[in-house]
């Protein structure tokens, strides 16, 4: 792996200083963690400062951190951390506290847990809600293996509206084996949670009495339950205690010192508060969730003023323009209605947002419903989250031909959240569905016309993916055009190579041809525009026309090429003709880094489709170069 980018040094402090385990920190006394756990927020406060990344869920959980590893025999327990973007203040004190200012950076720390990165980290998480399902694997392992370690799964309350939470405790209630359940209760997922189960764990919270009753509840009864009923908890099997202050560090040693001794399952309400302990992070409005470089003194964050409008903006404009005109059209959001650039919208037309909270698959199905009764619907969602509600795509939306709307950002690489949050694998995995429509936009003026495709629409299911970031600077148009389904478009016309871009790498493909060109290789390049159905007059013009056929995606194996693959071959063109050369992203997991080094890292930028254009024809690439009068790139 190679070096991560430089950073200044990690400022050395009284106590985290002497810390770089866990066991180092167990030899402090109890009454010194309360200053462990200052330390180890501003430790977090400045690496963040340096990298970008995630800094509220962080701050809100540093004092329950600290005393999780006081307590426990990491690592032979196990934390299981649910979304684990709440991890900094827990690699902090396991060992990595002089690397937190290269967190998610090239070369650096992971932003998530990861198992490659340490013991401390048994399993690697991104994705939210399956704490509760792993802790309860591990629970068997361990009992099977005949070991006494304990299991405790952190879940975030966000994490709890998700089928699989609710699936993992109806496990747990039933098996009874030995782990800990801590529900970290910060009234704020990414975005404020919605549903009736925010509401009850709203209801909850009320019942916390002050700090002299917590006191004698727990001196009396160790796991005292402070709700004057049975909870939905107890009732699924899953005993109750609680709600605790998460920010007092003494009461979370004495409550999980009882929770470590506790025979079969419990689950602990701990209360806390989203950036606890840095004043512009308990301001903002998402609790400085995710951010970007910023300065401690007033948390002003570093942002380049954009140059072309942000995918996600073209979206929501595009679709609150479509909604303007047609009161049919819904928008629907599985917790990133601020991500998915729904904010605006939901402002617009309250009644027709819905942000149905991190429930991917019922997100999907909702949908098919209101599709079914004649509506509209946009289901916005990551490419990386889509993946959860797959089944669903199938069984609910397409094999009843339901026209629902699939509007997948962060489509191909995305920087720093890395390998779990990579929009690789949606063109694939779509692409095999029968009768699914699926569009890419190579720059932000073709997502409009997209939008407006989708939004007329009502054959069937239909999938229009577009990148995180910037745009390419294009001119927009005032109002979307509706597309002709499965047809690609020339840019530029040429003679010895074809290249056929799809989605993202419309603008690298341009200028790989621009490079081409000054070596004497004339190449046209066309925007596909359409995976399924493929234009095949576009895919055969191509292949009869010129030497070599190249197409380009941001995506993985198994997608638009094999799509291209299918029309040559069924059109009898697989063989004496050109030749084709798919250019995908790499049968690997690439790391988080800056998104221009990823593309460059998978062979996507313009200058690695000129060395597959150059290797194809066997043509020598330092040769072509100093022949061109060009410098290598």
């Amino acid at each position: 792996m190679r070096m991560a980018e430089g950073h200044a040094p990690m400022k050395q402090t009284d106590f985290l200083s002497r810390i770089d385990m866990p066991a180092d920190l167990r030899r402090v006394a109890q009454e010194d963690l309360v200053h462990v756990s200052d330390e180890v927020r501003q430790a977090v406060i400045e690496a963040v400062s340096q990298t970008g990344g995630h800094l509220g869920a962080g701050l809100g959980v540093v004092e329950l951190t600290v005393a999780l590893h006081y307590v426990f025999n990491t690592p032979d327990d196990k934390f299981i951390w649910d979304v684990s973007h709440q991890c900094y203040p827990h690699k902090a004190l396991t060992g990595r506290k002089s690397r937190l200012n290269t967190l998610r950076t090239g070369g650096g720390l992971s932003g998530f847990t990861s198992r490659a990165e340490s013991e401390f980290d048994p399993f690697g998480a991104a994705h939210s809600s399956t704490a509760i399902s792993a802790a309860l694997g591990f629970a068997a392992g361990r009992d099977f293996m005949k070991r006494d370690n304990q299991v405790v799964a952190i879940v975030g309350d966000g994490a709890m509206s998700a089928g699989m939470a609710f699936e993992g405790l109806n496990n747990v209630g039933s098996e009874k084996r030995r782990m800990v359940i801590i529900l970290n209760d910060n009234h704020m997922s990414i975005a404020p949670p919605a549903g009736a189960l925010s509401d009850y764990l709203t209801e909850l919270r009320g019942f916390m009495p002050d700090e002299a009753t917590r006191d004698k509840g727990i001196a009396e009864e160790g796991l005292p339950s402070f709700v004057d009923q049975p909870t939905m908890f107890d009732d699924l099997g899953v005993p109750y205690a609680g709600p605790f202050d998460g920010h007092d560090v003494d009461e979370m040693v004495r409550v999980l010192t009882a929770a470590r001794d506790h025979d079969g399952p419990i689950l602990l309400h701990v209360i806390t508060r989203k950036g606890k302990g840095y004043a512009p992070a308990e301001a903002s409005a998402d609790c400085y969730h995710g951010v970007s470089k910023f300065n401690i003194s007033d948390g002003k964050q570093d942002k380049a003023a954009p140059v072309a409008p942000n995918y996600a903006k073209v979206f929501a404009d595009a679709l609150i323009s479509e909604a303007q005109r047609d009161e049919r059209i819904v928008a629907v959001s599985p917790a990133m209605p601020d991500g998915s650039g729904l904010t605006k919208f939901g402002e617009m037309f309250p009644e027709r947002h819905f942000d149905v909270a991190i429930a991917e698959q019922h997100c999907v199905t909702f949908c098919a419903g209101m599709a079914a009764e004649g509506m509209r619907p946009f289901a916005a969602i990551y490419s990386t989250f889509l993946q959860r509600g797959y089944d669903q795509v199938i069984h609910d939306v397409a094999i009843q031909k339901l026209p629902v709307r699939f509007a997948i950002d962060r489509a191909g690489m995305v920087g720093a959240d890395g390998v779990t949050h990579q929009g690789a694998y949606d063109v694939a995995f779509l692409g095999c569905v029968p009768g699914m429509t699926i569009m890419a936009a190579g720059n932000e003026a073709e997502l409009t016309d997209m939008v407006a495709t989708s939004a007329a629409f009502d054959e069937g299911p239909i999938a229009l993916r577009y990148p995180r970031g910037e745009g390419a600077g294009v001119e927009m148009p005032e109002q979307g055009r509706i597309l002709e389904i499965g047809k690609g478009v020339v840019l530029r016309e040429g003679s010895k190579i074809a290249i056929l871009s799809y989605g993202a790498r419309r603008q690298d493909a341009l200028a790989a041809a621009d490079k081409l060109a000054a070596m004497g290789l004339s190449a046209t390049v066309a925007d596909a525009r359409f995976a399924k159905p493929i234009d095949d007059d576009l895919v055969k013009q191509l292949a009869t026309n010129h030497e070599l056929l190249i197409s380009v995606e941001e995506g993985s194996i198994g997608g638009f090429s094999t799509l291209v693959y299918d029309s040559l071959a069924r059109q009898g063109l697989d063989t004496g003709n050109a030749r084709f050369v798919p250019i995908f992203m790499p049968d690997i997991y690439i790391d988080h880094d800056k998104p221009a080094a990823q593309v460059t890292a998978a062979g996507l930028d313009a200058a690695g489709i000129v060395v597959r254009v150059l290797d194809a024809l066997g043509i020598d690439e330092s040769r072509a170069v100093a022949a061109a009068g060009i410098g290598a790139e």
